[in-house]
């Protein structure tokens, strides 16, 4: 029973504890109760939000898109039953009590009917549906949204030769794999809200702004009249709405409070009804007021729109720690009273489950994917380290109350003290995958690099999986593409074609690999086919950021951003004056083909062990029969091991990108960097990919964001750091984060000497300027025996890509991913 002969990470130990019947999964005694009366139940899908979202739609119809959106939102806030769940402190949700999700039909209403009986049944994050919402949904949700969806507009507007790597033509609702739209699952990319206004001004200060902007239009203007007065009128409304949503969660504790028997409960419940009545329509004035008008904003966000990755929290230890700090002083709070009321926000956020309808979307997010960062730590707008106590309550709860929510972002720096480092390193020891660590050196100069200044810069929040943004500057939303790079290298091998979809052209053909008679030849050949890729994507992004203006609006996130405000645009407008739009497309298979390329250069052209004829053969055959080259390859130079071979590989791969990007960005007037961010679309990739010289076996998962290959990183994970610093190219501004996935041993972590490891590593990675770093500290034996006995294992956490999910929702196809990572030991 559990893994018991080997040094367990405090994680693991719990969990053989529980086993053991010692003690119970977490000791805290509010949130715990609350957390464990949804723990593990599957997620409902609750369609209240579409129907009145769809209502409304219906009636508006003409109107300006912002002003539609708003009356929408205005009429869910009026409508939509609200909850305050038994023992929370906390009041405000999206829907049904327990797990849930909610669905944005004018997204992909397309594939409604088909999801409402498919959703029960999907491998990857199932969902349960009643079965009259079942029918609602398609005798009315889906009929109303059937050919005003914005991916259906997508796909017909694709060209020929885009759609081609993009969806089956024959039927555009499966996805090729190869260059992925990631546009059409959500509406917009992460994002981040100037949440800090919201404490401070009040949407009753905002509403009073827009109308007093309102007043002073010229009647006389037509861009006035048509643009900016529904813009305004919209913010106003939307303002309206939460105060309304809210007023209504006060009059619900009342009512509570009045047949509620337990006195300590019905004080509670009058409290909350207080503090609902005053935020977040007022100022807050005290820490508890703070949390719950930044939880009402946080939740009426995903009422008003799919966010990818869900609305982010931004810095919440630098804008709560006044109120912190002010109630730690009047005596209004302490330590553990703060701890309880974030935990359960942290619960709240656990029970909202972000639902990808599209077949592509839930197989690039598994395992109920989540990413509402809570960024501490960094820097402060004049460059001095921002650290403080609130920082450390936040890794401390973390340690104490370690479930999967909030996604803990720590922010590292060249000068962060030693007592950050260490709390952190103490919480990474822990074994759950928080916190991800985001690099102050190497994002701050690429923000300035791009148009931001140092303010701006030293203030960003993480956003997502190791996206960043700048609130009030940051101006892009337009979610962006996926490229198979590993697709580029069969197209190279079957002259344009793959093999799993047989003879069809897909690209272009870059002539008979049989014919290379150097390695340059192949080399560019593969260059031509990487970069047609990166021009299929472009091509797919520019016409997706056109249309997107003309299917989605955020009145909310517009009320909360001063450039559109000051400008009267909504947030999704393609342009946005004062703003800097940052984007990018993602290399998903660096090292698959990194090190596939590194073999193919030594075995057939350097030391011609074999023939391309041959290697052609061998991956044709799946490696069967033909095991004496498949570990032939694998003994080649493999990126992740502070290789000069491998890593000049993956240093031009990037550098091809670059240039690229260099180029044509400025036509479409979108920085579109380079980014190595997977998620968990390496392994549905994977799946349309035949065996690579690397010697990877046919559908397996690609490598994910810039790790090694699974199992080929056997220098250490100093190796793992340095091959990425080899393969950057530091002339160009338009990169972006790379995904840093390392696995470590508990033993070689264990004790004092074990933390300083950590550090040391960590002050490494600083030091090297990678963008982002995260761990798993776990014994591969536990997974195995996860694997084999999932009900003993439910408390299991495993860092994924950027979040941590519990290991058995995930897809065995991905749990295989993650238990094949290298384990490292020091």
């Amino acid at each position: 029973m559990g893994v018991s002969n080997a040094v367990l990470s405090p994680q693991e130990q719990r969990v053989n504890d529980e086993l053991a019947g010692k003690i119970s999964a977490y000791d805290r005694q509010r949130p715990s109760e609350i957390f464990n009366s949804f723990k593990g139940a599957q997620p409902k899908i609750d369609i209240e939000r579409a129907r009145f979202f769809t209502e409304s739609f219906k009636t508006t119809e003409g109107q300006p898109l912002i002003l539609r959106w708003a009356k929408a939102l205005k009429h869910i806030a009026e409508n939509i039953t609200v909850y305050i769940d038994d023992k929370q402190l906390l009041a405000g949700r999206a829907g049904c009590p327990g797990r849930y999700g909610v669905i944005y039909p004018e997204l992909d209403g397309c594939f409604l009917e088909k999801m409402a009986e498919e959703l029960p049944k999907r491998i990857e994050s199932p969902f349960y549906i009643a079965a009259e919402d079942i029918v609602y949904i398609k005798q009315e949700l889906a009929p109303y949204w059937q050919g005003k969806t914005f991916y259906e507009n997508l796909a017909k507007s694709l060209p020929e030769d885009v759609l081609r790597v993009t969806y089956d033509p024959a039927n555009v609702s499966k996805s090729r794999f190869i260059v992925n739209e990631t546009a059409t699952m959500r509406s917009a990319l992460q994002w981040v809200h100037d949440f800090e206004k919201v404490l401070t001004k009040g949407f009753k200060g905002i509403k009073q702004e827009a109308e007093e902007q309102l007043a002073a239009l010229d009647p006389f203007d037509p861009n006035d009249a048509l643009e900016k007065k529904p813009f305004l009128e919209a913010v106003i409304l939307v303002a309206e709405a939460i105060v309304i949503w809210a007023r209504r969660h006060a009059r619900l504790a009342v009512e509570l409070a009045a047949t509620e028997n337990d006195e300590t409960r019905k004080r509670e419940l009058l409290e909350i009804a207080g503090i609902c009545e005053w935020v977040p329509e007022n100022p807050a004035r005290t820490f508890y007021e703070a949390v719950q008008a930044q939880w009402f904003t946080q939740m009426f966000s995903r009422l008003e729109q799919k966010t990818g990755a869900t609305i982010s929290n931004g810095r919440m230890d630098q804008y709560l720690y006044s109120f912190y700090r002010t109630d730690l002083t009047a005596g209004r709070i302490d330590r553990e009273r703060a701890k309880e009321l974030l935990e359960c926000m942290w619960v709240g956020m656990a029970q909202y489950i972000d639902l990808y309808v599209s077949p592509a979307g839930a197989c690039f997010n598994e395992a109920y994917a989540h990413w509402e960062a809570v960024t501490i730590g960094g820097q402060d707008e004049n460059g001095q380290d921002a650290a403080n106590e609130l920082t450390y309550l936040f890794l401390e709860s973390k340690r104490e109350f370690p479930i999967n929510y909030p996604d803990l972002a720590a922010r590292v720096h060249a000068r962060s003290p030693e007592r950050y480092l260490y709390e952190i390193a103490e919480t990474i020891k822990d074994g759950s995958g928080f916190p991800k660590l985001i690099n102050d050196e190497e994002v701050i100069p690429l923000l300035v690099a791009k148009g931001a200044s140092f303010k701006e810069a030293n203030t960003y929040a993480v956003s997502g999986c190791t996206e960043v943004r700048m609130p009030n500057r940051d101006t892009y939303t337009s979610p962006c593409a996926y490229v198979n790079i590993a697709a580029a290298l069969e197209l190279v091998l079957y002259n344009g074609r793959m093999k799993i979809y047989q003879d069809e052209l897909l690209t272009l053909e870059t002539g008979n690999p049989r014919d290379f008679a150097t390695w340059e030849e192949f080399w560019q050949a593969y260059l031509m086919q990487q970069t047609n890729l990166l021009k299929q994507a472009f091509k797919q992004q520019v016409i997706a950021n056109r249309l997107r203006e003309k299917h989605f609006a955020a009145p909310l996130g517009s009320a909360l951003h001063e450039q559109c405000l000051k400008t009267c645009k909504d947030l999704h407008s393609e342009r946005i004056d004062g703003g800097i739009d940052l984007g990018y497309f993602d290399i998903i298979g660096y090292a698959t083909v990194v090190d596939s390329l590194a073999a193919i250069k030594k075995y057939v052209y350097d030391e011609q062990q074999i023939t391309i004829d041959e290697l052609i053969t061998v991956l044709a055959d799946d490696f069967q029969g033909h095991e004496d080259i498949r570990q032939l390859l694998l003994n080649a130079p493999r990126f992740g091991n502070n290789d000069p071979a491998a890593d000049a590989i993956a240093k031009n791969i990037d550098l091809e990108a670059l240039r690229f990007t260099h180029k044509y960005s400025k036509a479409i007037g979108v920085s579109l960097d380079v980014r190595y961010v997977p998620v968990t679309s390496h392994v549905p990739f994977g799946k349309v990919v035949g065996a690579t010289a690397n010697g990877r076996k046919a559908g397996a998962a690609l490598s994910d964001g810039s790790s090694a290959s699974h199992g080929a990183d056997v220098n250490g994970p100093t190796a793992v750091l340095m091959s990425n610093a080899n393969s950057k190219n530091l002339g160009f501004q338009e990169r972006a984060s790379r995904l840093l996935n390392i696995k470590i041993s508990p033993s070689c972590v264990q004790g004092e000497a074990g933390t300083q490891k950590i550090i040391s590593l960590i002050r490494s990675w600083c030091d090297l300027k990678l963008w982002h770093l995260q761990f798993n500290i776990i014994n591969k034996e536990t997974l195995l025996a996860a694997q084999q006995e999932p009900d003993k294992y439910r408390n299991l956490l495993v860092r994924v890509a950027g979040y941590s999910a519990y290991f058995i929702d995930l897809s065995p196809d991905l749990q295989n991913d993650v238990i094949a990572r290298t384990e490292h030991s020091f």
